[in-house]
């Protein structure tokens, strides 16, 4: 089945094939978002904006699979999620509904913050980064790309032409050397 022919049929083929997919699909496309909200309602909305996007695009795109297609567009509105998201700083948004859930760092006073503590962060922070200079330039690349900038590790083996065991290797031996270094 096309989207293409599914949509660009007339109007009771093109709702008889959006049902089968929308009946097909639904299920899968709610646990996909679960996975990566933690919203229900949320959830919801996506699934409903993915079979909208389908629909608009109804002439438009001929594909070889409806299903490979939805999901597509569900990555794609995922991005987009997101980068509204950062956009608009939304997780730094406290809310005033007093059941919504709150980080931990909303249930500490703001005391917590003492200056003693802010200098002990700061030279963990200058230990961690002195001990990050210490190690060997392809550790501390492969630290850096698996710890901050949250690849994974196949990605980083990719990247850097080097096999998954030597990525592992270099992250096990950054992440001793930094906290022999730390303590």
């Amino acid at each position: 089945m096309t989207l293409k022919s599914d949509l660009s049929a007339p109007p009771a083929a093109a709702d008889d094939g959006l049902a089968e997919l929308s009946a097909r699909l639904r299920q899968p496309l709610m646990a996909y978002f679960r996975r990566r909200t933690a919203d229900a309602a949320e959830a919801e909305d996506l699934t409903q904006e993915v079979f909208i996007r389908a629909l608009r695009r109804e002439g438009e795109t001929d594909v070889r699979s409806a299903d490979a297609y939805v999901f597509t567009i569900a990555a794609n509105l995922m991005r987009d999620r997101a980068r509204r998201r950062a956009a608009r700083s939304a997780n730094r948004h406290v809310s005033l509904d007093p059941l919504a859930p709150r980080g931990p760092h909303l249930d500490l006073p703001a005391e917590d913050s003492s200056a003693e503590s802010v200098l002990i962060d700061r030279e963990r922070l200058r230990l961690a980064l002195a001990a990050l200079e210490e190690l060997p330039e392809r550790t501390r690349h492969v630290f850096i790309l698996f710890r901050v900038e949250k690849m994974r590790q196949a990605e980083i083996a990719d990247r850097l032409g080097i096999s998954v065991s030597a990525v592992e290797k270099h992250v096990v031996r950054a992440a001793a050397h930094l906290a022999r270094r730390i303590r």
